[in-house]
């Protein structure tokens, strides 16, 4: 294996998959590229669901239209689609207020409002493209631990002193609690929400018919997306619960029966009654965002550059919408003659995806909170907003295209 490559993704996870294969097809096809996975990569199933890899874990990932014009642009949505369950329309709801409203892919003579998929099946999609891909190398299990950069290029140091590598251009995508942005020095912007998010597959009686659950409680919100049928369980849906940490620990470790019963509670009879629950899992939620995300050399990138609450599913389509952006820059700035390290392309990366992580951020920052005050006139105004939606088609069609990622600059795929 050569010991210098243009550019170095340090993450293999789903962020820097589709930033390897989003490189693959945007750049010049002389420009050699190393995905670097602290856990080996299995081998692609074919036909079958794939072997369990940590990066792509059990939960569910809601994609928006702009992630399906970005990976159509990638040659990725036609592998993709077998496994997505198209959502259809959308019902955001407050528990124990009379505020709601439901948005439909039909009213914007859409085929889906997003696309729902589990996680495993995205990661063996694209898995399956990386193997495909005859100039991205691979390299796992491996782990980039020492950074130096300099006016040359960057010096990376590999885990165990096996190696050393160089780069033109480092891409960082090792996740939330980044080690390499710790060692860069980058410094982070936390917010800690003290909610965890308690995560499951559900069934239920009713089908969802395609349609996906955002309902606001006084714990937090509470969301069930559409997923496609199995062999056992015909009415599928995954659930992602924002709760106080006591509660969600308390949830995760109760009887099937206690936990359904809970949910019902919260969520109400629109689905009917829930009949199973699959495995549940909880983590700790926190707003994380780098004060800086690229350097000479350097970008950080997916959850290591921008962590989010899950209300509104925005964190992934941020990511790649930054993907995508960046493939886009790094292209022009080849076009010019700039190195891929140049700083100053780098910064206009940053510069063009600044406002569309501005919008997400406080979107899924705010929401939340909003939905959790118990103030009375707060309430009331948080209801009929809800409800005006349904009667101002132009605001409720401003806000259907920030939620499907079309509201920043016009272009999102190829």
């Amino acid at each position: 294996m050569s010991t210098h490559f243009d550019i170095v993704i340090a993450g293999g996870g789903m962020v820097g998959a589709s930033l390897a294969l989003q490189l693959d097809t945007r750049l010049p096809v002389d420009t050699t590229i190393l995905l670097v996975e602290g856990i080996e990569f299995p081998r692609p199933a074919v036909n079958r669901a794939p072997d369990y890899h940590p990066s792509f874990d059990a939960r569910s990932t809601a994609l928006s239209y702009s992630s399906q014009l970005i990976y159509e642009g990638m040659g990725l949505w036609e592998g993709v689609s077998e496994w997505l369950c198209p959502i259809e329309s959308i019902h955001v709801s407050s528990r124990g207020r009379f505020g709601s409203s439901l948005m439909r892919a039909q009213d914007y003579a859409w085929p889906a409002l997003g696309y729902v998929v589990e996680n495993a099946w995205l990661g063996q999609s694209l898995i399956q493209g990386l193997y495909r891909s005859d100039r991205i190398e691979m390299m796992s299990p491996a782990k980039v631990t020492d950074v130096a950069v300099g006016q040359a290029g960057v010096k990376l140091g590999l885990e165990g002193g096996v190696g050393q590598l160089t780069t033109t251009l480092l891409l960082v995508a090792d996740g939330a609690n980044s080690a390499l942005r710790a060692q860069l020095g980058v410094s982070v912007r936390e917010k800690h929400y003290d909610q965890h998010a308690l995560v499951a597959n559900v069934t239920s009686a009713k089908p969802h018919q395609g349609c996906a659950f955002e309902r606001f409680t006084d714990e937090g919100p509470l969301a069930l997306l559409p997923l496609l049928p199995t062999d056992s369980d015909e009415h599928r849906s995954a659930l992602v619960w924002t709760l106080p940490p006591s509660r969600a620990l308390q949830l995760v470790d109760c009887s099937k029966q206690v936990f359904l019963h809970e949910l019902q509670a919260r969520f109400g009879y629109r689905l009917g009654r829930l009949l199973q629950v699959g495995a549940r899992q909880q983590y700790p939620l926190a707003l994380l965002r780098s004060y800086e995300q690229v350097r000479q050399g350097v970008v950080v990138m997916g959850n290591a550059a921008h962590a989010l609450h899950p209300v509104a599913g925005q964190g992934f389509n941020l990511a790649l919408r930054d993907v995508a952006e960046l493939g886009r820059v790094l292209a022009e700035g080849i076009a010019n003659g700039c190195s891929l390290g140049d700083l100053s392309t780098l910064q206009r990366y940053q510069c063009r995806q600044r406002a569309d992580q501005d919008r997400a951020i406080q979107f899924s920052d705010v929401v939340p909170s909003l939905f959790m005050q118990r103030d009375l006139v707060l309430g009331m105004g948080r209801d009929l907003a809800l409800a005006g939606l349904d009667i101002l088609p132009g605001v409720k069609r401003e806000f259907v295209r920030r939620a499907a990622g079309l509201a920043q600059r016009g272009h999102t795929g190829g």
